[in-house]
């Protein structure tokens, strides 16, 4: 399996939100950050040139850049609660092991993408690598997702995603 990993692009200020007295699950992107992850989504569609599974956290932030992906891959998109900040890695890696698709996008929050890349990788949920907003890595494995099992391939910064896309 392909595993992409997606942090969510940039969104409000989570200081400022929060004066709102909204949940911070409700934060939205910014229009800045829907503009750059659009460019974003282009450069990952050039080193990933089809998704067979989009999924992401219910968050709002993260939903909206899903929205963007989906619509640059013409795919549809599956909340996955276990992808929510603070959510379960065994149960998301549950979530995985049942998907017969051969490419898989995951978006999400850090620490805990970080946190899982490192765990996927390592065995151990260590933040080996650390993602910027609306960037990608992606994780390869041999077969079924399994925990210590994963191969980093590549992470890309955003900036690089937008070059790759022009």
């Amino acid at each position: 399996m392909k595993l992409v990993i997606v942090r969510h692009a940039i969104a409000e200020d989570r200081v400022a939100f929060a004066e709102t007295g909204q949940p911070d699950s409700a934060r939205p992107l910014t229009d800045a950050g829907r503009k750059k992850m659009r460019a974003n989504a282009c450069g990952l569609r050039t080193v990933v040139p089809s998704l067979d599974v989009l999924a992401t956290s219910p968050y709002v932030r993260a939903r909206e850049t899903a929205d963007i992906l989906a619509e640059t891959y013409g795919r549809r998109v599956d909340e996955v609660p276990a992808l929510a900040h603070g959510g379960s890695h065994a149960a998301l890696l549950a979530w995985l092991q049942e998907e017969t698709a051969e490419t898989v996008a995951l978006v999400g929050h850090e620490p805990d993408l970080g946190l899982l890349i490192g765990w996927l990788v390592t065995g151990e949920a260590a933040p080996i690598v650390p993602l910027k907003k609306g960037g990608a890595a992606l994780v390869l494995f041999p077969d079924l997702p399994l925990y210590g099992d994963g191969e980093i391939r590549w992470v890309l910064t955003p900036k690089l995603l937008r070059q790759l896309g022009r």
